[in-house]
């Protein structure tokens, strides 16, 4: 879910970066809504499980949570970006703009549309389909949520399926993107020096008809495919690639936070014992061996202290006999 949320402020930023400025701001709305219900409606299925958080342990919740079930479905239909619901208008309105700009940059976005339908299709059905495949303490323990977790998942799946309608675009509904309009005064001097970038209504039409046809191709392929026969095994090859996360926390580990604690050790073992306290003791030492030195001059005989300054005014003499110019 964390990194699902990174990959749609991905989609914010290529909006931003292509122009789209209504768009950017339109699926921070619309992903607020369906992002807020997916989040809660875990927290739903943890408190369930008693704490559970591995899919792999859960199963079947769909007949033990029939609230959270529905409401988390909405919240995976608005986040796919299927039609109809909030998040197909606003993602819908990126990839428009981005084929403006660039066909490979829609083909970027597109990908990642079709990687988000597939990974919230497979969290929904390896979590509320199949058989439950937790310990039996778990399955006595299964219920719906209380009031106070359900009743705000019900009002967010409310706003993620009809949130969407406040920007519905102008080649299906003229006129109807109250949000553009609500924007124009902020937006206007922005989008009078970008470059023009226009896409006809009938490509449009073709390719939303592409996107939600591919999208809910992957939907049906998660579906049926995690509904029937979870993923249980540990994974290998490019898939323990993706589950260690690509290795950057071990990487940042090796090349950051250990050479830093090595360097700490360094520091507090060598440089601040054996240099800096070195130091500040040597001063010390220094003092007190010169000050046990320099007391033998203090002898208390009249002679020695005739004989001293005797010499040293011969010292001084010869300096300045032959260091003259």
């Amino acid at each position: 879910m964390a990194y699902s949320t990174v990959s749609q402020l991905g989609y914010m930023f290529l909006a931003l970066g292509t122009g789209a400025y209504v768009a950017a701001v339109f699926h921070v709305m619309t992903h607020a809504f369906f992002k807020a219900l997916l989040f809660l409606g875990s927290g739903s299925v943890i408190h369930a499980m008693g704490g559970e958080q591995d899919m792999r342990k859960m199963g079947g919740l769909s007949k033990y949570m029939k609230i959270t079930n529905i409401t988390f479905l909405l919240g995976c239909l608005a986040i796919a970006g299927i039609p109809g619901f909030s998040g197909f208008f606003s993602k819908d309105e990126i990839l428009a703009g981005a084929f403006a700009t660039s066909p490979v940059l829609y083909a970027l976005g597109l990908f990642g549309a079709l990687l988000t339908a597939f990974y919230m299709f497979r969290l929904y059905a390896t979590t509320f389909k199949g058989s439950f495949r937790g310990s039996h303490e778990q399955e006595h323990h299964l219920h719906e949520s209380p009031a106070a977790i359900t009743i705000p998942l019900i009002i967010l799946a409310i706003l993620s399926v009809i949130a969407g309608y406040i920007g519905v675009p102008e080649f299906i509904m003229h006129g109807a993107h109250s949000l553009k309009d609500f924007l124009h005064p902020i937006f206007e001097q922005s989008y009078a020096i970008l470059p023009k970038h226009e896409v006809s209504h009938s490509t449009e039409w073709i390719l939303t008809g592409v996107s939600s046809l591919l999208i809910i191709t992957m939907v049906i392929l998660a579906w049926t495919r995690y509904s029937k026969k979870p993923d249980m095994e540990e994974a290998k090859g490019f898939g323990k690639l993706l589950q260690e996360k690509w290795y950057v926390d071990e990487i940042y580990n090796s090349i950051i936070v250990k050479p830093l604690n090595a360097l700490g050790v360094f520091f507090n073992n060598i440089f601040e014992t054996k240099i800096v306290d070195g130091i500040v003791n040597g001063v010390g030492r220094l003092v007190n061996y010169g000050g046990r030195q320099l007391r033998w001059l203090q002898s208390g005989q009249t002679g020695a202290y005739i004989l001293m300054m005797v010499l040293g005014a011969l010292v001084v003499f010869a300096l300045q006999f032959f260091l003259r110019k």
